[in-house]
């Protein structure tokens, strides 16, 4: 079986046998154009390209028979646009997630047009990371696009299209378009009057397992399978990533940290939050997922590479180690709470618990005995902060007490990270040996759409062996004095954040 996972920063497809053991992968990346601080966008034709050459070098690598293969079951990144015209093809790029261009309408739906109201609905906070912000946006502020707009659809859409001539949206990406109206399964009409659209400029909504099977014959020859081989439509990555960790159960919570990170955990029905700070997404009609978004993730790690750590990539690339294996041991250097450094991730806005695209990342509390080290140190240990702070949002909207935390994303793989998230969190933390928990996830949904397993308790056998960390007392201490000081920093500088970004939005204006 193959798990596809179609992320922000590359496609990785996994191919599996029924126990869960990874028989081979690939990853391909491509690149996330941000020419200013608001735009974030990319080619949705590279991206389908990208699908077709993963999993063609996927199948290839195996050796396996095309016949072996059971299923093709896909994740998605959540929050896509696409505006589609008349002949099928896209006018605008792929705007992805972390786009801010749609700010002042998230605002104005937040505060003209029954916003808060809309959210308790569809499950998504009003964000100019939501589809609804990004449409109403293209519809008002882009006429010349919206008047050929045939659809408005997301990067899974734009896959399956192009394989199935049809165009599809499984209920867990739709509730992350702040649309759908989760107890009707059905598209808003309210949202969809807001968003200044009709139902059909988007796609049919069907169930996260419903199975496709006649893919288009050329692309199921490139692939190198049957063309008969069913396509499982899938989920989007985060309700998925709680499948791959086996965080299924009551009190059972994923935390996830790629290039974004989330914090979630599976209810029984649709649920939202009075203060509006968390979502809740659909996996299948009797699974859903309710936590909050963060922006700041592996991106903050990444800008620390690019930015502080020159000569430590160039040593890295000639020993041939991951360069974040170096940043991560220089870090270990400093003691925890990096001397009363304290960084907010906020390079990207935020989404949870903020839910504010104005936020801006500061370092806070440096002093002259602080080096590039403290910097690296507070920089990692920021992200989980942030993190944090949605993880108390999120316990107070369950009704049972946190029985475990299961870690997942590209942090995982850093021993130190692992160990500052069970100190921060003051939890124990589990992390599968099992990184890519939102193939497993897909294919995990592709067993149970296909009748192979009964129930989603079958995940706990193929997780495999677990990486244990304990919170450590003395690091606790240190945190539960910092932790406070974070917290309080983001609400008095909310003022602040809006002066500096609309500072930085007007030198955009005056360069163009």
């Amino acid at each position: 079986m193959v798990g596809v996972d179609i992320g922000t920063t590359s496609t990785k497809a996994v191919l599996f046998n029924e126990n869960g053991e990874i028989l081979s992968q690939e990853n391909i990346g491509y690149p996330l154009h941000t020419p200013d601080i608001s735009t974030a966008v990319q080619d949705p034709e590279e991206i389908f390209r990208t699908v077709l050459q993963t999993l063609t070098n996927v199948i290839k690598r195996s050796s396996i028979p095309s016949s072996a293969i059971s299923f093709i079951s896909f994740s998605s990144a959540m929050h896509s646009v696409i505006a589609m015209d008349e002949d099928d093809q896209p006018l605008t790029p792929c705007i992805t997630w972390a786009d801010n261009r749609s700010e002042a309408w998230a605002r104005k739906i937040k505060a003209q047009c029954n916003g808060h109201e809309i959210y308790k609905r569809t499950g998504t906070p009003i964000h100019p990371m939501s589809p609804l912000s990004k449409i109403a946006w293209i519809v008002n502020d882009q006429p010349e696009i919206a008047e050929r707009a045939k659809k408005y659809i997301g990067i899974k859409e734009f896959i399956f299209q192009r394989l199935f001539n049809e165009y599809v949206v499984d209920h867990s990406l739709a509730s992350a378009m702040g649309m759908m109206n989760l107890k009707e399964l059905d598209w808003d009409e309210e949202a969809l009057r807001v968003a200044g659209i009709n139902r059909n400029q988007l796609s049919t909504l069907v169930p996260t397992i419903t199975i496709f099977n006649d893919c288009q014959l050329d692309i199921a020859k490139q692939i190198g399978i049957d063309p008969k081989t069913p396509f499982i439509i899938g989920a989007s990555d985060g309700v998925l990533s709680n499948l791959g960790v086996d965080a299924i159960g009551k009190g059972e919570i994923a935390v996830t940290i790629g290039t974004s990170g989330a914090i979630r955990t599976i209810i029984d029905k649709p649920q939202t939050d009075e203060k509006g700070r968390i979502f809740c997404y659909a996996l299948t009609e009797n699974h859903w997922v309710i936590g909050g978004p963060v922006n700041n993730g592996g991106v903050v790690l990444r800008w620390i590479r690019d930015e502080f750590a020159a000569s430590e990539l160039e040593t890295a690339k000639r020993l041939g180690i991951d360069p974040y294996e170096i940043l991560t041991k220089i870090a270990e250097r400093v003691r925890p709470g990096a001397d009363g450094l304290l960084f907010h991730p906020y390079l990207a806005g935020e989404r949870a618990p903020l839910w504010n695209s104005d936020v801006r990342g500061s370092f806070f509390g440096l002093t002259l005995s602080h080096k590039k080290e403290h910097m690296i140190r507070a920089a990692l240990e920021g992200v989980l902060y942030n993190l944090y702070t949605v993880y108390l949002a999120l316990v107070e909207c369950m009704d049972e007490p946190v029985s475990r935390i299961q870690a997942t994303g590209g942090f995982a793989r850093s021993e130190t990270w692992r160990q500052m998230m069970s100190d921060i969190f003051d939890t124990e933390v589990a992390v599968p040996e099992v990184y890519e928990s939102s193939c497993l996830g897909a294919c995990i949904l592709g067993l149970y759409a296909t009748g192979k397993i009964e129930s989603f308790q079958a995940a706990s056998k193929m997780i495999g062996s677990t990486y244990t960390h304990s919170p450590n007392e003395e690091a606790v201490k240190e945190y539960r004095e910092l932790l406070p000081i974070f917290i309080s920093l983001s609400r008095k500088l909310e003022e602040d954040y809006s002066r500096i970004a609309a500072y930085q939005r007007s030198l955009i204006h005056r360069e163009n």
